[in-house]
């Protein structure tokens, strides 16, 4: 199997603690250990662990019963595990019409394992869908022409336009 890009060879758990760690911090909040233990589920020498090898994966500053930090590197990985998240969440709730709880959690399984092509192809489509109704009459051919060209038929446009998006 090829490697997709250094920022996704973490394990799913890892990119799970990342994750979480991005949540939790909000704007200029500090992540602890049990914030995260809570969230996750986990036990807190679970967390421990997890956030030491972390550490030597230069992803996370943590200094024993302190704060815990992303670093650039593991934000850039936390980015991305949120994009995919946000993304496939939108995708089942929005295009396939699953509630929102099982949504989540089916992101949240799935996330780890998505291509870039299959995640990107799901993000156009949602972008699509919501400019041109899939009730809408040629559906497929406009979808065809949208991956191909980049940017919506010009009917998707004018009905855009007129919802005011």
């Amino acid at each position: 199997m090829v490697k997709r890009e250094a920022q996704r060879e973490q394990t799913a758990s890892m990119e799970d603690y990342l994750e979480a760690v991005a949540m939790l911090r909000g704007k200029g909040k500090v992540v602890r250990v049990s914030q995260i233990s809570r969230k996750l589920k986990v036990t807190m020498p679970s967390v421990t662990s997890a956030l030491r090898k972390l550490s030597e994966q230069e992803l996370v500053e943590h200094e024993r019963y302190g704060h815990i930090k992303l670093t650039p590197e593991g934000d850039k990985v936390a980015r991305d595990v949120l994009r995919r998240h946000k993304a496939l969440t939108r995708f089942f709730a929005q295009a396939l019409g699953i509630n929102q709880e099982t949504a989540e959690e089916d992101a949240c399984k799935i996330e780890h394992v998505i291509s870039p092509l299959s995640l990107e192809r799901m993000i156009k489509f949602i972008e699509f869908i919501q400019a041109c109704p899939l009730e809408e009459p040629n559906f497929p051919k406009r979808y065809k022409y949208y991956l191909e060209h980049g940017q919506l038929p010009k009917e998707c446009l004018e009905r855009s336009v007129r919802r005011g998006k």
